[in-house]
């Protein structure tokens, strides 16, 4: 299978850029564009709320396409961002509010996501995205008081 060119993000650019498109292309259910986050690598895994780890690029693509076939765009907006950044590497952990049609009509849900970026050479790309299930209400954050006051 013939893979599209690598364009969610610049070297110049950050892991917010290809959070940014990572959420575009699944909310126009652009497989391409989807693809083009991910980094080439075998090892790179996605957890789909209550599903199996699935590894590689590949099946990664193969289960967007399943969804994208059996609902269209996946309507996925992130919310309450936290976030752990180094130098070739940054971890995202979010909230995503979720729009999705039930037999009594739309509604919306949460799922729990931590998506983890690394810097390579054709710039920043995901190499996991791992999202658990979440509520139908809003979910409460729970932290605590900072360590270190200053």
């Amino acid at each position: 299978m013939r893979r599209p060119p690598l364009q969610a993000a610049s070297l110049d650019g950050d892991a917010d850029e290809v959070e940014a498109a990572f959420y575009e292309a699944l909310q126009t259910g652009d497989i391409d564009k989807l693809m083009a986050c991910w980094a080439d690598e075998d090892d790179i895994f996605c957890i789909h709320p209550g599903g199996p780890r699935v590894v590689g690029v590949n099946a990664i693509r193969a289960t967007f396409e399943a969804m994208f076939t059996n609902g269209g765009a996946i309507r996925a907006f992130p919310q309450a961002v936290r976030k752990v950044v180094s130098v070739a590497s940054c971890v995202h952990n979010l909230l995503e509010r979720v729009e999705v049609l039930t037999p009594e009509g739309p509604t919306q849900a949460w799922v729990i996501a931590t998506n983890v970026y690394h810097r390579t050479a054709h710039g920043w790309r995901m190499v996991a995205h791992h999202a658990s299930p979440g509520t139908t209400s809003d979910i409460q954050e729970i932290a605590g008081p900072p360590a270190v006051l200053h």
